[in-house]
C-alpha cells in the first residue's frame, strides 16, 4: 500500500496536470504558457491555482485615422481619466463592431498595407505608416471576453507580450496605461476593471506613427497577449531567479522567489521547489521554513538545492530542467509557477575569449531582426524555431537580438535548440522610461541558459562621452543588481576606449575597421571584447551582376556598402587571428525589410542577409558554413543557365574546406586547385552550356561533389514542406518551398513563374514570399477594406480562411518565384485532418501536397 506525505497530497494534484501538459507538447512553450484551448473545450477550471490564458483570438481589428477624430472612433475627445465607458466609443459594451475584420493574434497591420514609392518611407519597408499616412497608422483592437463570477476574489492582469509601438489600453471603458516601447513586454492589473459574471470589452488603440529604428518595425498587437489569474498569495510576474553553481559532479541551484500578498491579513507562507530533468524525472526539491507575509507586500525568499551529475546546457546537447515552485499557505496550495532553466558555466576571459562549460567556443553569431517574409513582424512561434534552426545548419552559434527584445518565443528556441544570445534592449538611457525596459527585459529573459550577454545599446551617440558613461553607469548598475550572473555590453561602433568602454563589463565592437582592436586589447589587458557586429556585405540570392535598375547586387561575397563594411572572409580571417576575442555577430543572418542599401526604390528590403527574407540560403551562407559547421562542405556556384554568353567568361566560385577542389565542363578539368584556410576558389570558365562539376579531395581521397547543370524549361512545380506534420492548434505553421523543376527534375535557377496556391482542410495560408528584394506582390491574401464612411484605403488581410468551409478550396493568393523559390507559411487550424495545398502555374500541371494537422491539445485560451 503505498504511503503519501501530507507534502505529496497537496502537491499531487496540482503538478500532474503541470507536467502531463510538459510532455503531451512536442514544441515546448514559455514558462507559464502550457495552459491553450479552443472554445469548444470545457472552461478553464477558475479553481486552479494559477491560470494563464491565451487571449490571441476573436479579437476584431479596424484602422483609425491619426487626422480625423470622426474616423478615429472620437479618440481624443475625452481625457484618459474620464469616467467609466468614456475613455474609448469601442469599450461600450452595444458597440457594433460587426464592420470590423475578425482577427487572431500575432497581427501585423503594417504588412498587408501596399508598398508607396516615397523615399520617407525607404528605412521602413516602404509601407506606408507614419506621420503622412494617418488612415493606416493606428490600429484599433477589440476583445469581448466573459470573466467567470468565481473569479471574484482572485487577482486578475492582462499582459502583452510586445504592441508596436504607442498604444493606450482600455478594459471596460477604464484607462489602464499606456505602453511606449514597441519591444518590452508589459501588464496591468485588471481586478478592480473586471466585471465577474459578465461581459468585458478589451480596447486597444496602437499609434505606429513614430518609429523607433531605422528599419521595418511592423504595427500592431504583434505578440502574444495574455489573461494571468493567480490567488491573492501568489508568485509574482517573472518572480523566480535561478542560478547555477556547478561544481565537481554536482551543481548548486539558487532559486530566488518574491511572493506578493496582495490581500489584507498577514499570510503565512512556505514556498517549495522541485527539480525536473528533460525526461520528466524529480532531481532536486528544497523547501523553506513558514515565514509571514504582510498584507500588500512583497517577500524575497532564496532556496538552495543539489543536483547530482547535471546533464549541463550546451551547443550539442541543450538539456533544459524545470523548477515548480509551489507556494503554500493556510495548508493549501495557493499557487505554482514553472520555469524552465539550465545548468552551465559562462564567461569571457579578456585573453581567451569566452567559455563555455569550460570550453573556449568561439562566438559565429548572426544579428537579426525580427520580421519574416509573408507575415512581417507577427511570426508564429514555429517560424522562431524554423529561423534559429536554419542558423545552426549554417553552422552559427549565436544570436543578437538587434536591436530590441525579442519576444519570448525566440529564447524558448534558443534554449531548445542551443543557441547562444546577445539579448539587446532597445532604448539606451538611465531615464526612468529606459530603466524600466531594461528591466522589464532583463527580469523576463534571465532565466535563460541561452542568454549569455546584456546588451544595454547598439552605435548610440553618446557612446564616446562622458554623459554616455554615466547612463550607462546606471544601466549596468540595474542590469547586475537583477542578474549578477551576466555581463553587460554595447555594440559601439567608434569611440573605443572612451565613454562606455569603461563601464561595459565586455567591449562589443561594431565593425574592426572604425577602430583598431589592437591597440584596444594592449590598452585594456583585462576587457573582453567581442566583435558586436561585423561583415554588412550585401548579395541577392541567385543573381550574378549587380543591377541596380531592378535593385539586386551580386551575390559573389564582394560587395560591401562603404569602409567600415567587409566581406565574410575579411572579417573572419581578422577575428581567427585573434584569439583573444570571443568572435562577432555577422550583419545579418536574414535579409529584413527596409534599409534597401544601396538602393532605393524599386528595392523594399536589405541586401545584408546570409539568407533572403524566406531563409533560402545564399551563396555566403555556404562559406559560413564551411568554416563554421565541423560538416565538410562544397558548394558550386552560380547557375549554368546562361543563354547568349557561350564561349564568354563566367566567374566561378567554390565554397569548401576539403584540402583540395578539381573543377570540370562537361568532362574537362580545368584544374585542381587547393583549398586556401578560410577562403574560396575561383576560375574563370567560357561557357558552354553542359554540367560544371567540382569534386572535393580530403587526405586524397574523393569525398563530395557537387555540380550546376544547364536546365530545361519549366516543366513542374515541387512543394516542400518543413515538416509532414504539425499541431492541429491553431498556432503551429509548416513552411512550404516551392520551387520550379525542368523535366528532368532540376531546379530552374533563373525561373519567375507565377503560382497560385489554394488550400483544402484545417489550414489556411497566413503569408508568400520569394526573396526577392525588389518585389512588391502582396504577402499576405488581399481582401478589401473600408474605412468607416464606405471609402476604399488600403488592401488588408482578413481570417477569410478561418470563415471557409474546410471542405472548399482557398483561393487565396499567388506569387512569383524569384530565381526559382517561393514560400508559403501554412498554419494549422484546431481540427485535426489533412491540409492539402496545391499549386498551380500556367502551363505546367498543378502540384499538391498533404501536410497532417495531427490532434493536439490546445493551450488554454480565453473562449
Amino acid at each position: 500500500m503505498t504511503s503519501w506525505t501530507r507534502r505529496e497530497l497537496l502537491k499531487i494534484g496540482a503538478m500532474a496536470p503541470a507536467a502531463a501538459g510538459w510532455m503531451a507538447q512536442d514544441l515546448p512553450r514559455s514558462p507559464q504558457q502550457n495552459t491553450e484551448q479552443s472554445a469548444d473545450q470545457e472552461a478553464p477550471d477558475s479553481g486552479k491555482a494559477r491560470e494563464r490564458l491565451l487571449l490571441d483570438c476573436n479579437w476584431r481589428f479596424h484602422f483609425g485615422n491619426a487626422d480625423d477624430p470622426e474616423q478615429d472612433f472620437h479618440f481624443g475627445r475625452w481625457s484618459a481619466f474620464a469616467k467609466t465607458g468614456e475613455l474609448f466609443q469601442p469599450s461600450r459594451e452595444d458597440f457594433d463592431d460587426s464592420g470590423w475584420d475578425a482577427i487572431r493574434l500575432p497581427h501585423d497591420f503594417a504588412v498587408g498595407l501596399p508598398f508607396v514609392n516615397d523615399l520617407e518611407l525607404v528605412d521602413y519597408g516602404f509601407k506606408p505608416v507614419g506621420r503622412k499616412y494617418p488612415a493606416t497608422t493606428i490600429g484599433w483592437y477589440r476583445r469581448v471576453f466573459e470573466i467567470p463570477q468565481s473569479d471574484l476574489g482572485r487577482r486578475l492582469a492582462i499582459a502583452f507580450d510586445g504592441v508596436f509601438r504607442d498604444c493606450i489600453v482600455a478594459l471596460n471603458g477604464n484607462y489602464l496605461g499606456r505602453n511606449l516601447s514597441g519591444y518590452a513586454p508589459f501588464r496591468y492589473d485588471v481586478t478592480d476593471f473586471a466585471r465577474y459574471g459578465e461581459k468585458n470589452v478589451l480596447v486597444v488603440r496602437v499609434d505606429a506613427t513614430e518609429h523607433e529604428g531605422w528599419f521595418y518595425e511592423g504595427a500592431g498587437i504583434y505578440r502574444h497577449v495574455w489573461l494571468e489569474k493567480t490567488n491573492a498569495v501568489h508568485v509574482v510576474n517573472h518572480g523566480t531567479y535561478v542560478t547555477t553553481e556547478v561544481h565537481g559532479s554536482g551543481a548548486t541551484i539558487s532559486i530566488a522567489t518574491e511572493v506578493a500578498n496582495d490581500s489584507d491579513a498577514a499570510a503565512q507562507v512556505r514556498v517549495m521547489h522541485d527539480i525536473f530533468d528533460a525526461s520528466g524525472n524529480k532531481v532536486a526539491t528544497t523547501e523553506t521554513e513558514t515565514v509571514t507575509c504582510s498584507p500588500w507586500r512583497k517577500s524575497e525568499l532564496t532556496q538552495h538545492a543539489e543536483v547530482n551529475r547535471p546533464n549541463l546546457w550546451s551547443l550539442e546537447n541543450p538539456h533544459l530542467y524545470r523548477a515548480v515552485t509551489t507556494v503554500e499557505s493556510g495548508g493549501q496550495i495557493v499557487d505554482e509557477y514553472e520555469t524552465p532553466f539550465g545548468i552551465r558555466t559562462a564567461h569571457f576571459d579578456p585573453d581567451k575569449g569566452f567559455f563555455l562549460n569550460g570550453e573556449r567556443v568561439e562566438i559565429k553569431g548572426m544579428c537579426n531582426h525580427q520580421d519574416h517574409a509573408g507575415v512581417g513582424s507577427a511570426l508564429p512561434d514555429g517560424l522562431q524555431s524554423f529561423r534559429v534552426a536554419k542558423l545552426k545548419e549554417m553552422g552559427a552559434n549565436a544570436y543578437r537580438t538587434s536591436h530590441n527584445p525579442p519576444t519570448p518565443e525566440l529564447l524558448d528556441a534558443c534554449d531548445r535548440l542551443g543557441m547562444l544570445v546577445m539579448d539587446e534592449t532597445r532604448m539606451m538611457s538611465s531615464s526612468a522610461e529606459g530603466l524600466n525596459q531594461l528591466e522589464r527585459m532583463i527580469r523576463r529573459d534571465r532565466n535563460h541558459p541561452s542568454v549569455i550577454l546584456w546588451s544595454l545599446g547598439n552605435e548610440e551617440p553618446e557612446q564616446s562621452t562622458e554623459m554616455g558613461a554615466r547612463m550607462c553607469e546606471t544601466m549596468k548598475r540595474l542590469a547586475h543588481r537583477l542578474d549578477p550572473s551576466r555581463p553587460v555590453t554595447v555594440a559601439m561602433n567608434g569611440g573605443w576606449g572612451k565613454g562606455y568602454s569603461n563601464v561595459v563589463d565586455v567591449q562589443g565592437c561594431n565593425y574592426f575597421h572604425l577602430g583598431n582592436i589592437d591597440k584596444f586589447h594592449a590598452d585594456f589587458p583585462s576587457k573582453p571584447i567581442i566583435g558586436s557586429e561585423e561583415a554588412s556585405a550585401l548579395s541577392t540570392r541567385g543573381i550574378y551582376a549587380n543591377d541596380p535598375a531592378r535593385g539586386y547586387m551580386s551575390s559573389y561575397d564582394v560587395n560591401t556598402p562603404g569602409q567600415y563594411a567587409s566581406t565574410a572572409e575579411e572579417w573572419w580571417n581578422y577575428y581567427s587571428a585573434r584569439p583573444f576575442a570571443a568572435g562577432a555577430f555577422v550583419w545579418t543572418g536574414f535579409d529584413y525589410r527596409g534599409e534597401p542599401s544601396p538602393y532605393k526604390w524599386p528595392c523594399i528590403n536589405s541586401h545584408f542577409g546570409v539568407m533572403d527574407t524566406c531563409g533560402f540560403p545564399k551563396d555566403t551562407y555556404f562559406y559560413y558554413q564551411a568554416w563554421w559547421s565541423g560538416r565538410p562542405v562544397l558548394h558550386l556556384f552560380p547557375h549554368w543557365n546562361w543563354p547568349g554568353r557561350e564561349g564568354q567568361p563566367i566567374q566561378v566560385w567554390v565554397h569548401s574546406n576539403c584540402d583540395e577542389v578539381e573543377l570540370f565542363l562537361n568532362g574537362a578539368s580545368l584544374g585542381r586547385k587547393s583549398m586556401p584556410r578560410l577562403s574560396h576558389l575561383e576560375w574563370k570558365v567560357n561557357y558552354a552550356p553542359g554540367i560544371l562539376l567540382a569534386r572535393g579531395w580530403e587526405n586524397g581521397k574523393l569525398i563530395l561533389e557537387d555540380k550546376r547543370e544547364t536546365t530545361g524549361a519549366a516543366a513542374r512545380i515541387k512543394l516542400i514542406p518543413d515538416r509532414a506534420g504539425i499541431r492541429a492548434d491553431a498556432e503551429d505553421v509548416a513552411v512550404v518551398s516551392a520551387s520550379i523543376l525542368d523535366s528532368q527534375n532540376r531546379v530552374v535557377p533563373i525561373a519567375d513563374n507565377e503560382i497560385t496556391f489554394e488550400i483544402y482542410g484545417p489550414g489556411k495560408i497566413i503569408g508568400v514570399g520569394n526573396g526577392d528584394p525588389s518585389s512588391h506582390e502582396a504577402d499576405k491574401p488581399p481582401a478589401e477594406l473600408y474605412d468607416s464612411h464606405g471609402a476604399l484605403i488600403f488592401g488588408l488581410v482578413t481570417e477569410q480562411g478561418a470563415k471557409a468551409s474546410l471542405n472548399a478550396p482557398q483561393i487565396l493568393t499567388s506569387r512569383r518565384v524569384f530565381n526559382g523559390f517561393a514560400q508559403v507559411v501554412v498554419q494549422a487550424q484546431s481540427q485535426p485532418g489533412d491540409i492539402v495545398l496545391t499549386a498551380n502555374s500556367q502551363g505546367l500541371p498543378s502540384a499538391s501536397i498533404t501536410i497532417h494537422a495531427n490532434p493536439s491539445r490546445l493551450r488554454p485560451a480565453v473562449a
